[in-house]
């Protein structure tokens, strides 16, 4: 078995749907620039089908486990979770870059890791699953990747307000932009996060959680309380009396 099979056969297991049709996970993992170098089948046809999938599926979700939410906030659960943000990052926790088949060229700039290439692939393989063993199969893929992400939005509106406050609030104080480190520990089915909000080197507060989104909206939301109050005794320390 080489180890591009090998790879294909070890994130059907992270999914948690093993392929019938082997032949559907590949032409999910097989992006335009591999193609156009190999003749083979791009995997855009079953990116499309997966979006409309993975929009099912995620309201479904929500739908049945919690029956009192309305449709505006079923929309904006949907719209938390189907971006390219939030799917490129269930891509990454499931490991879903190292299976890629990328060109020499988008390989060589960083194609596995860009947000745009690994969120389309994350529906490619949704996309697949349904095709492979339907509704059922795809419905399965989303609730073990995207049901943490489904059960925040879900049950804490506007999580991720806390990640934009922040930025916009960094950049109007320092004129660049905070990022997150984030580090794991515990076993693999029940993962917990600590994630470190940055200006620059500097750490402005930590969160922990259950996912990467919860430990990161919970250190932004540290270090923007730390920044406010930071700036609020900064305008409030009097002025020196004049003398004269």
């Amino acid at each position: 078995m080489d180890n591009a099979v090998a790879e294909r056969e070890s994130l059907s297991e992270r999914v948690g749907h093993r392929f019938a049709c082997p032949e559907l996970l590949t032409e999910a993992l097989s992006h335009r620039s591999w193609c156009h170098e190999h003749g083979s089948i791009p995997n855009e046809r079953l990116e499309f089908l997966g979006d409309a999938v993975l929009g099912l599926c995620v309201c479904d979700h929500a739908m049945r486990n919690w029956p009192r939410l309305c449709p505006g906030e079923l929309s904006a659960v949907r719209a938390a979770v189907v971006n390219a943000e939030s799917l490129a990052e269930a891509a990454r926790e499931c490991g879903l870059g190292a299976a890629l088949l990328l060109g020499r060229g988008e390989a060589g700039t960083g194609g596995a890791d860009k947000d745009s290439i690994l969120a389309g692939a994350f529906e490619a393989v949704l996309g697949a699953a349904y095709l492979d063993a339907g509704l059922d199969a795809a419905r399965g893929v989303v609730d073990r990747l995207l049901g943490p992400l489904i059960a925040l939005e879900a049950t804490q509106p506007g999580a991720g307000e806390a990640k934009t406050r922040l930025q916009e609030l960094v950049a109007r104080q320092f004129t660049v932009e905070p990022s997150y480190r984030v580090s794991s520990s515990g076993p693999a089915h029940r993962p917990s996060f600590v994630a470190e909000a940055l200006v620059g080197s500097e750490i402005w507060g930590r969160g922990e959680g259950s996912s990467k989104r919860l430990a990161q909206r919970r250190a932004a939301e540290a270090a923007y309380a730390r920044m406010t109050e930071t700036s609020t005794q900064q305008q409030s320390i009097p002025e020196e009396p004049a003398h004269g």
